[in-house]
Order: C-alpha cells, then structure tokens, then sequence
C-alpha cells in the first residue's frame, strides 16, 4: 500500500517560516494530486493547497501569497514553503496523496498521520 511520512512542522514565532515535507512510499503506479490540509482545535479539517500531476496549483485565500506548494515526482514529495505565519495558521497540517497503485492500478487516497504547526505571537 501506500504509506506518507510528513516532517517540518514545529513552533514558530509570529511572521517566521516553516518548510514541510511528505515523501510518499509503496506500490506506486503514478501520483495524481498531491495536497495540504489543516485542521485547527475546534474546526473541521481545511484544504490548504494543492498541485496535480500537471504543476497547476490552488490555494485557500487566507494563504495566498504567503505559502507554496511544489512537488518533486521523482522522489513522491510534496513540500509546503509557508513564509508570513500567523497565529491562525496555527493548527495540524496533513498531506494528501491520490494516485494509482502499481496492481492492477487500484486508485488510491492517502493520508499523512499530522504534523502541528504552533505560530506564537
């Protein structure tokens, strides 16, 4: 199967940057879109950005201009450049990865286990 390991997350002072990280790992036939959510204490869980296969991006509009996603294909990496970080950024960060698996191309959904993100003002 399919398994994420997401890393970078940590305490930060308000304005500072942070960089994650989540390498996917498997039995990977290809990766479609690769993506960032975040859920804060007392919310439901947000779509923070993402990118397809392609390299075309979206993002919330409260991280616009602030945070970039990219990927790296040949290492089944997304990464989360986030700069400007406010304290409502703060919250559990988690990858998503969506794509097929090498048998019989089954499609698959998965999940990073969260890494927090604390912005201290």
């Amino acid at each position: 199967q399919v398994q994420l390991v997401e890393s970078g997350g940590g305490l930060v002072q308000v304005g500072g940057s942070l960089r994650l990280s989540c390498a996917a790992s498997g039995t990977i036939f290809s990766i479609s879109d690769m993506g960032w959510f975040r859920q804060a204490p007392g919310k439901q869980r947000e779509l923070v950005a993402v990118i397809i296969s392609a390299g075309s991006t979206n993002y919330a509009d409260s991280v616009k201009g602030r945070f970039t996603i990219s990927r790296d294909n040949a290492k089944n990496t997304v990464y989360l450049q986030m700069n400007g970080l406010k304290p409502e950024d703060t919250a559990v960060y988690y990858c998503n990865v969506k794509g097929r698996l090498a048998a019989k191309f089954f499609p698959f959904d998965s999940w990073g286990q969260g890494t927090p993100v604390t912005v201290s003002s």
